[in-house]
């Protein structure tokens, strides 16, 4: 059988998505397993390659018919090699040869490259930044990351550490410490954590509000947030506006910096669309550069949960150059 498909997986601190994704970035078969990080690298390794064997069994796919197996990690890696260096919020995985455990144990070509990374290439293959060569993938969740394609190539640095727009540094004095170590990070204003911490200081200031009513006994959530200021609420829709002007800021920087035709945003912040895109477009608009807003769109990633599978099944074929072969129809 000739190989027609390729897997991609996405591992998270908490599970692990794998998927089946044919030429045209489809995602035709799916699998969610549990990291299990606290057993160790190499339990969660087999979890990994368990749920592939699960999934082509299940969906009677033999091995004969996969390409490749690309792998989106949350943190540092090194591409070339297929070295996973070091993974802040996964334990035990510092200077892991992951690819290479991969291509032993499946006989298959792999490779592996960071998870924000994998989401921008999968945008620009088949979602919101489709024809497009000039990219910016932002994803606002628990953390800030970016992926960057410029002239149609992803772009990854000296030591692979581009992208980590998170650790921008926009408040250096009186800043808010990170989780890196440093102080004043574009991370620690803007993220989903940022916006609860937000929330409940204006809790504390005695400001009442909506999202406290709807998360009742439970925790304030950047979700529950979004859905007071649907309600109308306006210390909600402050925080987003907040929220959505220091994306802003960050944004003006890049767009300055690098002229990209299109911002993606993604990440599960993302998800409350407009109400944090408008603020973000405003400032964009009002700060950056004119000439370098001209052409500029800011919007709302497409492929959502699946953009990092996609983008890692394509890894193989974007470190070897042949991504036309791994797309064409």
């Amino acid at each position: 059988m000739s190989a027609k498909f390729n897997i991609g997986v996405d591992l998270g601190g908490t599970d692990i998505k794998v998927a089946v994704v044919d030429c045209f970035g489809h995602v035709l078969h799916s699998d969610c397993v549990p990291t299990e990080a606290h057993r160790g690298y190499g339990h969660t390794i087999n979890n990994i390659i368990k749920s592939i064997n699960n999934i082509l069994q299940r969906n009677n796919l033999d091995i004969s018919q996969i390409n490749s197996v690309g792998v989106g990690c949350p943190g540092m890696v090194d591409p070339a090699t297929g070295l996973v260096k070091f993974l802040p919020n996964i334990p035990g995985w510092i200077n892991i040869e992951l690819a290479d455990i991969i291509e032993k144990e499946l006989e298959l070509k792999a490779a592996l490259d960071n998870d924000v990374r994998c989401a921008a290439l999968g945008e620009h293959s088949f979602g919101a930044g489709k024809g497009y060569n000039n990219i910016v993938c932002l994803t606002v969740g628990t953390g800030i990351g970016s992926g960057i394609i410029l002239n149609g190539k992803l772009i990854r640095g000296a030591n692979s550490s581009a992208g980590e727009i998170g650790h921008m540094i926009l408040q250096e004095t009186g800043g808010l410490f990170c989780g890196c170590g440093g102080a004043g990070c574009f991370e620690t204003l803007a993220s989903g954590p940022s916006i609860v911490e937000m929330a409940e200081r204006y809790i504390l200031g005695g400001k009442s509000s909506k999202y406290r009513e709807l998360a009742g006994d439970g925790a304030i959530t950047p979700e529950i947030v979004a859905k007071a200021a649907g309600f109308g609420d306006e210390v909600a829709k402050t925080i987003f506006k907040t929220a959505g002007y220091w994306i802003g800021i960050a944004l003006t920087n890049v767009v300055n910096l690098l002229n990209p035709e299109i911002i993606i945003i993604g990440g599960g912040v993302a998800k409350c669309g407009d109400l944090l895109l408008d603020p973000i477009r405003k400032t964009v608009q009002e700060k950056a550069l004119k000439t370098a807003t001209e052409k500029l769109e800011i919007v709302q990633a497409k492929l959502g949960n699946d953009a990092g599978v996609i983008g890692a099944s394509l890894l193989v074929c974007s470190n070897n150059q042949e991504k036309n072969a791994c797309t064409a129809g």
